[in-house]
């Protein structure tokens, strides 16, 4: 009965992990699904506003970062932080026009290409096809005009920004939680007064105001506090392979709280994207 009891207790630690990392990706798709159920209201902008807002209060609130300003180098927070605004701001942009799976999808790229940057091995090249051959499938079976190319520019823009905070997040990883919620500030500081121009008042509406906060809650505190968990129990490749089921949760999430339904073909996309952030992630830590 005690070694079963032990066992038994290994295993949940054991999961525990994972768990987290899971519980994470969950909370940042269902985040980004109720995001968009607030455009009608506030706009993307103002979404992305009471995101970053708010979130940044929570943060600064909890974590107190201006402890370690004196000798963080504040030229790379500023960057990532900007980063980190211009990811949310172009990705709720992209979610106007196209579905949230599919906008997952293509701004995943951005950092499975930041990982493929610094490599020379012929693997990678599969992973690169995968990817492209992914992209070129996400189109198929929307409509007869397929993707709003307005919606797909966006989401390459925030690919862009998140394989760049990805590059500047190494910078100031040294500094931990303190330097995302310094990033956070920074980020709320580029974010807001597009929410305002745009939303102006409405920001302020009790209603807006909770669903902003469940957003806040479910994209950023909630998935940051169980990503640090993971990250210290699990070892970098297997979290890697976790964080590769993003476009399939985002799209999932589109379906059950958008009703944005994907055709098979476009599944078939995401899975070739998914598999390749896998693949970049399970080898790239055998180096």
């Amino acid at each position: 009965m005690l070694l079963e009891t032990n066992v038994d207790s290994k295993s949940v630690g054991a999961f525990a992990p994972v768990g987290a990392a899971i519980a994470a990706l969950v909370s940042v798709q269902t985040g980004a699904a109720l995001a968009k159920t607030l455009f009608p209201l506030v706009g993307p902008e103002g979404v992305a506003a009471l995101r970053l807002g708010l979130s940044a209060v929570i943060l600064l609130a909890v974590l107190r970062p201006w402890r370690i300003w004196h000798q963080a180098n504040m030229l790379h927070l500023l960057g990532y932080g900007v980063m980190m605004g211009l990811m949310n701001l172009l990705i709720y942009r992209a979610f106007l026009y196209i579905p949230v799976g599919i906008a997952v999808s293509i701004e995943v790229i951005g950092p499975l290409g930041a990982a493929l940057l610094s490599s020379r091995r012929r693997i990678d090249l599969l992973w690169i096809a995968l990817s492209v051959a992914g992209l070129a499938l996400l189109p198929w079976g929307t409509d007869s005009h397929g993707l709003d190319p307005r919606g797909v520019l966006y989401s390459l823009a925030a690919a862009l920004a998140w394989g760049l905070y990805v590059m500047l997040g190494s910078k100031v990883a040294v500094h931990g939680k303190q330097a995302v919620a310094t990033g956070m500030l920074f980020a709320a500081l580029l974010g807001v007064p597009f929410g305002i121009d745009q939303a102006g008042a409405d920001l302020l509406a009790p209603w807006v105001l909770t669903v902003g906060l469940g957003v806040a809650l479910l994209s950023s505190t909630v998935p940051f506090l169980l990503d640090m968990y993971a990250m210290r129990h699990l070892p970098p490749s297997i979290f890697g392979v976790l964080l590769s089921a993003s476009p399939a949760a985002g799209a999932i999430a589109g379906w059950l709280i958008l009703d944005e339904v994907l055709t098979q073909v476009q599944w078939l996309g995401i899975a070739a994207i998914a598999m390749a952030c896998a693949g970049a992630a399970l080898i790239g830590q055998r180096r």
